[in-house]
């Protein structure tokens, strides 16, 4: 009975023993919620990695160590605009002749001429050449200037006939077609006649051309043009109407 009293008394002195001893402080970095009175219980967080780690388990490869290049990578980009970097679009096919934003300015035509002279003191039909010159100041009126030479056979004595025509004027084309281009023109300027009759002194007139043509075009810069004329002149004191036909090639530039 003593034996166990003092077993007893052995007991609570420990109990109170470790009663009086503090409370390990809080934890502050811990969020929970307690009532009053109730007793702080510190418990280690459980950590999966380490459990893993601790337990010998290796699902995880081991990081390796960044390996950098020797020398520093470098982009280069073009400073070019967006728009420039695209590919470019296929470049349109080139215009025939002409259009409204592209006109041929300049034409040079040189062929051949037929022109039939009549008067009252000989008539004769001259072969020979014409030379014109053409500057469109739009797709559809030009200022052109041409030159016509014929020979004929002789006359009077052996001499034989020449007439020179030349002269400057308005000239209106259709440039609406993709091969034909017709076009009428007014030239006033001043022709010359050999041989001189006798009895009359005049060697050279006015003359007048009024008519018309076409050019077929052949590719941009050349061309096939027909044309004729109706020439009127006053050799002798008196007025002839003659006729023209000339044929040849047009150089657009």
């Amino acid at each position: 009975m003593k034996l166990f009293a003092t077993a007893l008394l052995v007991l609570g002195s420990v109990c109170v023993a470790q009663a009086q001893e503090p409370a390990a402080p809080a934890d502050r970095n811990d969020k929970t919620n307690m009532l009053p009175g109730l007793a702080f219980v510190s418990a280690p967080k459980p950590s999966f990695v380490n459990s893993l780690t601790a337990s010998g388990a290796s699902f995880f490869p081991a990081a390796q160590p960044t390996k950098t290049l020797g020398a520093p990578l470098v982009t280069t980009a073009l400073a070019l605009p967006f728009d420039a970097a695209e590919p470019a679009a296929p470049s349109p096919k080139p215009k025939f002749l002409y259009s409204r934003n592209d006109i041929v300015r300049w034409e040079l035509g040189l062929g051949f001429t037929w022109i039939r002279f009549r008067s009252s003191v000989f008539n004769a039909s001259a072969v020979g050449l014409k030379t014109s010159v053409t500057y469109n100041t739009n797709e559809w009126f030009g200022i052109e200037g041409n030159i016509s030479a014929g020979f004929a056979p002789e006359i009077f004595d052996r001499e034989h006939v020449k007439l020179l025509v030349y002269g400057a004027g308005p000239k209106i084309a259709w440039h609406r077609y993709k091969r034909w281009d017709p076009w009428l023109h007014a030239i006033l300027g001043g022709a010359h006649e050999q041989p001189q009759a006798a009895g009359n002194v005049g060697r050279n007139s006015f003359a007048l051309q009024l008519g018309g043509g076409a050019d077929y075009n052949f590719n941009y810069r050349f061309s096939g043009r027909l044309g004729g004329d109706l020439v009127r002149t006053s050799f002798f004191g008196q007025n002839q109407n003659n006729f023209q036909l000339s044929a040849g090639l047009v150089l657009h530039f």
